[in-house]
């Protein structure tokens, strides 16, 4: 699949952050809606297809008992979610791919 060219990774990145639904977003920024949605749907699906990245992880030294029985996840924007650690690892995968 051909690469999305930058212009429109940067508009996705900006309506991802802009807090607008994507017809106020094109709007705003007087693009086409249906060119909008035809190029995040590009993105999505070079999302979809790329290999799995590694992404930075840290490890605590002592952790607590009820740590132990959970895990914390941590989004690059603060939110914070914690799963029972018995949740499947493929299924955590699943979600931070959907969260990304």
């Amino acid at each position: 699949m051909m690469s999305l060219p930058t212009k429109w990774v940067a508009h996705i990145d900006a309506w991802k952050g802009s807090g607008l639904n994507q017809t106020a977003y094109c709007q705003q920024q007087g693009l086409n809606y249906k060119t909008f949605a035809a190029r995040l749907s590009d993105y999505r699906k070079a999302q979809h297809d790329s290999p799995p990245m590694l992404i930075p992880v840290n490890i605590q030294k002592s952790p607590t008992p009820s740590q132990l029985d959970s895990i914390l996840l941590t989004h690059r924007n603060g939110h914070r979610l914690t799963l029972p650690a018995t949740v499947s690892a493929a299924w955590v995968a699943e979600l931070l791919r959907c969260l990304d």
